[in-house]
C-alpha cells in the first residue's frame, strides 16, 4: 500500500465544510462523475459514462488500473466465455489482440482467459487514454467527501498536495466499500440468516464471516535456481500446506480430490512463463476480515497474508521442487514485487433499493419481484464461497460451486436506498452474501461497473437522482454499448434475432430456461426451436389474461402470434393494435425477410426467434410499459 500525508487536506476541508468563504489551496475541480477507485468496475465505470458524453474523474490509490484484474493478480478471468457482453467482451479482445488470438490466452486450466497483469494494465490504460471526457489521477486518496445541494464536495490528495472536487455523481469502485461507509450508507458485513434472506442453504443465524483472501503471486521461470530462490520466510511452518497437491496426504482428509503436484502448478499458468499462484486447496488463501480495520490496522494484516504466501512459494520451492519458479521480478514496480494489495472476494453490501437473494438469481421468475426485468449484468459462474482457513470451516455452510443458472443483477443492486447522487459497484452490490460467491467475479465486476457509468451519466444529464432514472433507459444505454442484459448463452451476437431477445427476455413475455451443465450454468433462450402455446400464455402472465387467448395445442401459427401481438397492442395502445391482420402478416413477411430468417405462411409454425422479432418490431413492449426497481409494471392496465 502506498503511504500519505493527508492531515493537512483534511484541516482545509473541515474548514470548507464548516463554511469558511474560499480555499486555500490552489488546486480546484468539477466533474460530473468522480470515481473512487480504479479497479475492475472503476475503470470500466469511468469508459463507459465518458463515451456518454459526461465528465469523469477517476481517483485511484495505486500507480495502476484495474484492481483485482491487474493490481491484485488475479490475472484469470472465471467465467461469462459465452456472455461476450460490452466491456468485458472489448477487454478480452483486446487481449486476443495482443496474444494473437484465442489461443494464446488458454495458457492454464482454471479459465480461458489467463494474462500478465501488467499486459492488462497497459490495455486498460490505453482504454482510459482513448476517452476524452475522463481524467483518471494514480496514486491518489479521497482524504474526505461530503454531500451538498448539488452533489458532492470531496478532497483528494495525491503526493501531498491536495484537489477540492465538485461532482454531481459519485460512484464508490473501491475494493471494500470504504466510500459508502464514509459517507453513512448502512451495509451488511458477513453472512446473512435465512430468517432475513429467505435463502435456504444461508446459516441460521448471521455472523461477520467473510471469505478468505489471497495475497496471490506471480511467479516466473528462472535460468537458474539460485536467481528463482527465495529467502526463508519468517515463521515458517509447511503443515498448511501439506495438502496443497497428492502426495503428501490423502484426499479424503479433505473430503476433495487432490491434484497431481504437476498438474495443479499448471492451473494459473499464465502467457510468457509466468505462473499466477492463487491456489485454493490447503494454499495461500487466508482468512482476516480486515473490512472494517483503519489503513493502519489493514496493512498490518496483510502483511501477515503476504507472508503466508512467501511461506507457500518456499513450500514449493524447497518441499515441492519448483526450484526454477520464483517471484518474477518484471511484473509489479514494488520493492517486494509482489501484487500492490491482496485479492478481496467480499465487501461491505449495501442496503440498496432492492436486495438480489439465491431465489432471485435461481428461480427468476417464481418471485414476487421480476428482478430479471431490471437486469443490467451478466454472469454464469456458480456460487463458490473459500472458506478453508476459518478456523471454524467445518461449522459453515457448504457453498462450493454451489450450482445456479447463468443471471441478470439488477440495476436496483448499485443505488442505496437513502442516499441521492451516489452508486456503488465492484462488490460492495445490495446482494446476499450467498449471491456475492457469484457475483463477486471478474467479469460481473466489469460489467456492473460499465453499468454504474452508464446510471452515472444518465443521472447528470437528464439532472435527477440515480434512483430516479428509469430503468429502460439505463438498459437502452448498455444494449447501445453492446452489452448484454439477458444471459442467453445459447444466442450469439450473430444470431438475427438477439437484439429482439435481449429486449422482449426483459419485459417476461419470453422466458429463458436455467440449467446446469457440469460446472457451467446456463440459461437458455432456444431461439430456433419451434414456438409452442405453453411459452406464449407463460410470458403473457403479466400482460394479457390468458382467457383472452386462442391457441392450438402443440404449437403456434403465424397468424395465432400476430393476433395475440394485435391484442397487445389494443391493450397498451401501440399502433399495431389497430392494424388489419392482413397488414400485419405483411409486415410480418418483410421482417423476417430482412432479417434472412425465411418466409412464412399464416397457417405455418414460428419459432422462439421469430415471435421475439415481431413482439419486438411490431408491438415494441420493451418501452410500452415503465419498470420500476423491483421489475414491477408502474401501472395495471
Amino acid at each position: 500500500m502506498f503511504r500519505i500525508k493527508i492531515g493537512t487536506a483534511l484541516l482545509v476541508l473541515a474548514g470548507i465544510f464548516a463554511g469558511q468563504p474560499g480555499y486555500a489551496g490552489s488546486n480546484k475541480t468539477k466533474t460530473d462523475v468522480l470515481i473512487i477507485g480504479g479497479g475492475a468496475s472503476g475503470t470500466m465505470a469511468g469508459i463507459q459514462a465518458a463515451r456518454q458524453g459526461v465528465s469523469v474523474l477517476i481517483a485511484e490509490e495505486t500507480v495502476w488500473l484495474g484492481g483485482m484484474l491487474t493490481s491484485a493478480g488475479v490475472s484469470a478471468i472465471d467465467g461469462n466465455y459465452r456472455l461476450p457482453s460490452g466491456l468485458w467482451e472489448e477487454f478480452r479482445q483486446a487481449l486476443y489482440g495482443h496474444y494473437g488470438g484465442p489461443e494464446g490466452v488458454k495458457t492454464g486450466w482454471v479459465s480461458n482467459v489467463l494474462f500478465e497483469p501488467q499486459v492488462a494494465e497497459r490495455i486498460l490504460t490505453e482504454f482510459t487514454r482513448k476517452e476524452k471526457n475522463l481524467t483518471v489521477k494514480r496514486e491518489t486518496f479521497l482524504a474526505d467527501i461530503r454531500k451538498n445541494s448539488n452533489g458532492w464536495i470531496a478532497i483528494l490528495v495525491q503526493h501531498g498536495d491536495s484537489t477540492l472536487v465538485h461532482a454531481k455523481v459519485v460512484i464508490d469502485a473501491t475494493e471494500l466499500g470504504d466510500v459508502a461507509k464514509q459517507v453513512g450508507i448502512p451495509y451488511d458485513i458477513g453472512m446473512d440468516s435465512h430468517y432475513d434472506t429467505g435463502e435456504d442453504i444461508a446459516p441460521e443465524k448471521a455472523n461477520n464471516i467473510i471469505q478468505d483472501l489471497t495475497y496471490v503471486a506471480i511467479l516466473k521461470e528462472y535460468d537458474n535456481e539460485e536467481e528463482a530462490a527465495s529467502e526463508r520466510p519468517e515463521g515458517y511452518n509447511p503443515e498448511p500446506f501439506y495438502c496443497t497437491c497428492a502426495g503428501k496426504c490423502e484426499g479424503d482428509v479433505l473430503g476433495r480430490k487432490l491434484w497431481d503436484c504437476e498438474f495443479m502448478m499448471k492451473y494459473g499458468k499464465l502467457p510468457n512463463g509466468y505462473y499466477m499462484i492463487n491456489w485454493p486447496i490447503s494454499g495461500n488463501d487466508y482468512y482476516v476480515n480486515g473490512i472494517e480495520m483503519s489503513r493502519e490496522e489493514r496493512e498490518k494484516a496483510y502483511e501477515k497474508a503476504k507472508n503466508f504466501t512467501l511461506q507457500y512459494v518456499y513450500y514449493l520451492q524447497n518441499e515441492l521442487g519448483f526450484k526454477n519458479l520464483g517471484i518474477a521480478n518484471d511484473v509489479y514496480p514494488t520493492a517486494d514485487n509482489l501484487p500492490f494489495f491482496p485479492y478481496h472476494r467480499e465487501s461491505r453490501r449495501i442496503k440498496g433499493v432492492v436486495r438480489f437473494t439465491v431465489n432471485d438469481l435461481a428461480h427468476p421468475f417464481e418471485q414476487k419481484t421480476a428482478l430479471y426485468r431490471t437486469g443490467i449484468a451478466v454472469g454464469d459462474y456458480p456460487v463458490d464461497h473459500h472458506h478453508q482457513t476459518y478456523h471454524d470451516a467445518q461449522s459453515l455452510p457448504e457453498l462450493h460451486f454451489y450450482p445456479v443458472p447463468s443471471y441478470s443483477l439488477p440495476l436496483g443492486t448499485l443505488i442505496p436506498k437513502e442516499t441521492a447522487d451516489f452508486i456503488v459497484s465492484e462488490k460492495s452490490l445490495s446482494v446476499t452474501n450467498i449471491v456475492n460467491g457469484t457475483t463477486r467475479l471478474q467479469p460481473v465486476c466489469i460489467l456492473n461497473g460499465q453499468a454504474a457509468g452508464a446510471l452515472a451519466a444518465l443521472s447528470v444529464k437528464n439532472m435527477v437522482t440515480p434512483e430516479k432514472v428509469a430503468v429502460r433507459e439505463v438498459q437502452k444505454a448498455l444494449l447501445q454499448a453492446n452489452a448484454m442484459l439477458m444471459p442467453y448463452s445459447d444466442v450469439p451476437k450473430t444470431h438475427p434475432a438477439y437484439e429482439a431477445l435481449q429486449r422482449i427476455g426483459a419485459t417476461g413475455l419470453m422466458h429463458g430456461e436455467g440449467k446446469n451443465i457440469g460446472w457451467e450454468n446456463h440459461t437458455l433462450m432456444s431461439p430456433d426451436s419451434v414456438l409452442t402455446p405453453q411459452a406464449v400464455k407463460e410470458g403473457l402472465a403479466d400482460w394479457l389474461p390468458v382467457s383472452d387467448v386462442q391457441l392450438s395445442v402443440e404449437t403456434v401459427s403465424l397468424q395465432e402470434a400476430l393476433e395475440v401481438i394485435r391484442k397487445l397492442g389494443v391493450k397498451y395502445k401501440q399502433p399495431c393494435g389497430k392494424q388489419s391482420l392482413k397488414k400485419l402478416e405483411q409486415k410480418s413477411r418483410n421482417l423476417l425477410a430482412q432479417k434472412t430468417m425465411g418466409e412464412r405462411q399464416l397457417t405455418e409454425t414460428i419459432t422462439r426467434a421469430e415471435y421475439a422479432v415481431l413482439l419486438d418490431e411490431l408491438l415494441n413492449p420493451f418501452e410500452a410499459r415503465t419498470v420500476t426497481h423491483n421489475g414491477h409494471f408502474t401501472t395495471k392496465e
